[in-house]
């Protein structure tokens, strides 16, 4: 999750779930869930309703010095961090007796983990590939240059991978995109404001210290990051940005495999697709014909220096976390420190974690779902998102702004709508990927080549639509438009979002409002443009696509007026996530009044369900960021920022005025609210 908090198609998203419960080990203490001590009572609710319900916890959850924020989500990532943590130290005792999972899992970790080894290493798994690429000559070299590259995860020049066709969601077909950017986004290569020149000062900085602790002298590592800052320029002005990225007819271009040769002929496209040994492929998805365009201007001389020490960084790059310390410090100082403000290198065995949760995370998984989650919370899941699903339709049914025509088109894809809780139903069979105990790039490495042609091999199948997008103990949860399904790692299952014993007021508030959130996904400015069986088709009448995009510039008015310190947020790359939120949240509440029907509705800790509904909503966004790591977000993230979730969203409500008897004027009753669902 990190600072993304949650994901769709192209983006990401939040969602939230369910209670501890069987074998967790005993040292770790379960999080606490709805917290009436986090409240700051000498704050208005009806003046800044974050504050109010978040000011006293993140007065006492300062962020720890290896965090470039901290959070509910961050805490539970941590305790699922430190599950994980106990499940590798056990793996990785040498037994006869251990399962080949639990082989993989627990040698992948002592590798990792042996930091000694690495350092008496040094670079020496450098050595072949920095040869080869340093003895490259011609057009076809280059092609299987970047194809050893791709394979182990080294996304120079573009990307390749399979995925729906865009207007047949039966169908899987190639995909190639642009990458290739050191940077977080393209704009970060133009923009002229004083925090955005640093930035790219720092980062010509931090290429030419890689280049010299590879042996290069200082002018020429300075050269060097010259060089590279250039071509990766060149290369970003063909990107699209990504708000540009939002709108799906934008990042499709099916075209045969010919045009794309004629479109970029310097680069061998046979030749790499044979050298990564992709299926047969005559037709594939360009995103972005014109990165295409400016990639091949850049690669007319194969031979050059540029191309070559561009090669080189991203290479040396990907494979930095496992090299020694000198490389990993670097890397830690621009892409932390400079970037997010973090001030200490989170410790090794959280790092270690992390890449093996990244790369193997349906091997470590699978004890990680037994001791935490079970059958018995998945039913428990499906049951609120059956809830939540009615609700929904409750809701289109009613909408003023809406023909019957789309009304009834939106309920066939609500209905189609699936839903995959905690865990897959089949797992990643890595028994062909060879893990072993002295070798922490060579696992890494291996383990990349599986996902690479495990993902290729998809080509021309039919489609898995049993397959996940996430590891189960991710802090996460999205929803996907051409599979048209909401899916819900354990890792999200569990307190805060969701409380097992807990009140139904929090817990609808909480994960009730996550799930309503991807379930409008569906129905957002990008859900909308898929039909209920995930192709891109336009099922809307003109008038209701009209009234739609009217409602939707309210929001994008509302959350572009809102500021990261200097930064303006990105109403537009934004809209999803936020209009999500204000759906997901009048969904939830509507469900829980259909729940507590008829029941009496006392006080619990001197709130009544109205008022603990919403504070359990915003205390699961209760967040403290570094100043670096809001702009980053305000920039590049398609979420805004946790404060403006909660105060952004609860705004727009008549109910939350009513819970908690707001007048007119006051800053969280909006004068003109914005709504879709």
């Amino acid at each position: 999750m990190g600072s993304t908090k949650l994901c769709s198609l192209f983006l990401c998203v939040a969602g939230a779930l369910l209670a501890q419960r069987g074998t967790t080990p005993s040292t770790l203490k379960a999080l606490p869930g709805f917290d009436p001590t986090a409240i700051d009572r000498a704050v208005s609710p009806c003046t800044n309703f974050y504050q109010y319900a978040c000011g006293t916890w993140l007065k006492n959850n300062p962020i720890p010095s290896d965090q470039s924020s901290w959070g509910r989500f961050d805490e539970l990532q941590e305790h699922n961090r430190e599950v994980l943590h106990q499940i590798a130290e056990k793996d990785a005792q040498p037994s006869s007796s251990r399962t080949a999972i639990e082989q993989k899992v627990g040698d992948y970790w002592a590798a990792c983990m042996d930091e000694s080894r690495i350092n008496s290493v040094g670079t020496e798994p450098l050595k072949a590939e920095l040869a080869r690429i340093a003895a490259m000559q011609g057009k076809a070299e280059l092609a299987v240059t970047v194809a050893r590259l791709h394979e182990i995860g080294v996304n120079v020049l573009f990307n390749l991978s399979s995925g729906q066709d865009f207007k047949d969601s039966t169908e899987v077909i190639a995909n190639v995109d642009q990458a290739g950017l050191g940077l977080p986004e393209r704009d970060y290569y133009f923009k002229e404001d004083d925090r955005s020149k640093e930035i790219r000062k720092e980062y010509l900085k931090h290429l030419a210290a890689i280049f010299r602790l590879l042996g290069s002298p200082a002018a020429e590592a300075d050269a060097k990051a010259e060089g590279i800052m250039k071509f990766e320029t060149a290369l970003a002005k063909g990107s699209l940005d990504v708000t540009s990225r939002r709108d799906p007819a934008k990042v499709y271009h099916r075209m045969p495999l010919e045009q794309l040769q004629t479109m970029a002929p310097a680069f061998d496209w046979s030749g790499y697709l044979k050298a990564v040994k992709a299926p047969e492929i005559h037709d594939l998805n360009v995103a972005v014909p014109e990165f295409f365009k400016a990639m091949d201007a850049l690669i007319k001389n194969p031979d050059s220096a540029d191309v070559k020490n561009y090669l080189v960084w991203h290479y040396v790059h990907n494979q930095a976390p496992l090299l020694p310390a000198a490389f990993v410090n670097e890397n830690f100082r621009f892409y932390r420190t400079v970037l997010t403000g973090t001030k200490e290198m989170r410790p090794r065995w959280k790092r270690c974690i992390q890449l093996e949760d990244n790369e193997l995370g349906e091997a470590l998984g699978q004890e990680y779902v037994n001791r935490t989650f079970g059958q018995e919370g998945k039913q428990r899941t499906l049951e609120m998102v059956h809830l939540l699903e009615a609700a929904l339709g409750q809701d289109i049914q009613k909408l003023d702004w809406m023909s019957p025509a789309t009304k009834q088109r939106a309920m066939e894809k609500l209905h189609a709508i699936t839903n995959k809780i905690g865990f897959p139903e089949k797992w990643k069979d890595y028994s062909t990927v060879a893990i072993k105990r002295d070798d922490a790039i060579g696992n890494s490495r291996r383990a990349s080549q599986f996902e690479f042609h495990r993902d290729l091999g998809k080509i021309g199948k039919p489609i898995d639509r049993l397959e996940w997008q996430m590891t189960p103990p991710t802090v996460n949860a999205y929803y996907d438009p051409q599979m048209n399904n909401i899916n819900f790692p354990a890792g999200i299952l569990q307190p805060p979002f969701f409380m097992r014993e807990g009140d139904d007021a929090v817990n609808f508030g909480a994960i009730g409002a996550v799930i309503g959130h991807e379930l409008t996904h569906g129905f957002d400015d990008q859900g909308r443009q898929f039909d209920a069986k995930g192709n891109l088709a336009d099922w809307w009448t003109a008038e209701d696509g009209k009234a739609f995009d009217q409602r939707s510039e309210c929001f994008v008015n509302q959350y572009g007026g809102y500021k990261a310190g200097d930064v303006n947020l990105n109403g537009k790359l934004t809209l999803g996530e936020n209009s999500a939120d204000a759906g997901g949240i009048r969904i939830a509440y509507m469900a829980l009044k259909a729940k507590l029907a008829g029941k009496p509705q006392p006080k619990i800790d001197g709130f009544t369900p109205e008022q603990r509904f919403y504070l359990g909503f915003a205390q699961i966004w209760c967040e403290n960021a570094r100043p670096e790591q809001e702009r980053l977000q305000a920039t590049t993230d398609p979420h805004s920022l946790p404060q403006y979730r909660v105060n952004g969203t609860v705004s727009n409500l008549s109910d939350f005025a009513s819970a908690f008897s707001c007048k007119e004027g006051q800053p969280m009753v909006r004068e003109k609210s914005c709504r879709t669902w």
